[in-house]
């Protein structure tokens, strides 16, 4: 059994996966966007079925400006340690931003909820990137939404300038992780293997609206297998 959603809230369409998402919800033609961002940006598509607003992340209301009422929230911000330029400034967007949205969309009137985490996140993990993810998860938990759906993907696969065409900053570690890869993909096991996006993308879509516990965790085996079907 599965539930017709039309009214969603999307933070980080700016991003990778973001934008991945924005096209994928699109694709229902009653579906209404209503984008999340720190400020507006040209290239996403807007019109009667999207429409941007700019918001403070770092305020838990988002800046207190009135915005439609969603039936499910999809987060996709996140950064890295490097990108940001200090543990401070990486909590304050893996963390705090997301939350901050999930907890406004809450107060708003949203029953379900997804939000794209990270392969090992662990709030137990050594690893501060891991950490940071694995508190972010069970913040979001404590929320009890109707439905959460976490989404763990490994090492994105993003096409050639696609990043720098997002606006986003190189990152050399991921590219040349990839390069290497890419002659083993088809003996690198689905859990580990580099995702596309789309592929991502679409297993949250479909997972946020389908019946389930009210915690789910899609490791990015699952993504990769529920992410085919569409």
């Amino acid at each position: 059994m599965s539930v017709r959603l039309k009214k969603f809230w999307l933070a980080g369409a700016n991003g990778l996966v973001g934008r991945a998402l924005l096209q994928c919800l699109l694709e229902d033609p009653n579906a209404q966007v209503d984008l999340l961002l720190r400020r507006p940006i040209q290239i996403l598509s807007q019109g009667p079925r999207v429409q941007a607003h700019s918001v403070d992340f770092s305020r838990s209301d988002l800046g207190g400006a009135p915005l439609p009422t969603p039936e499910a929230v999809i987060i996709s911000l996140g950064s890295t340690k490097a990108q940001a330029g200090s543990a401070e400034a990486f909590r304050a967007v893996d963390f705090q931003a997301v939350l901050h949205v999930a907890q406004a969309a809450k107060h708003a009137g949203a029953k379900r909820c997804a939000v794209v985490s990270a392969l090992g996140a662990d709030a137990g993990s050594k690893v501060f990137y891991n950490q940071v993810k694995g508190e972010m998860e069970a913040a979001l938990m404590a929320l009890q939404f109707e439905r959460l759906v976490i989404a763990r993907p490994s090492l994105l696969r993003a096409a050639a300038g696609e990043r720098a065409a997002l606006g986003q900053p190189d990152r050399p570690g991921e590219r040349w992780a990839l390069a290497l890869s890419r002659p083993l993909l088809p003996l690198i096991p689905l859990a580990w293997r580099p995702i596309e996006a789309s592929v991502v993308a679409r297993a949250l879509c479909l997972a946020l609206g389908q019946a389930g516990p009210a915690v789910q965790v899609l490791e990015s085996q699952q993504l990769q297998t529920l992410g085919a079907l569409r």
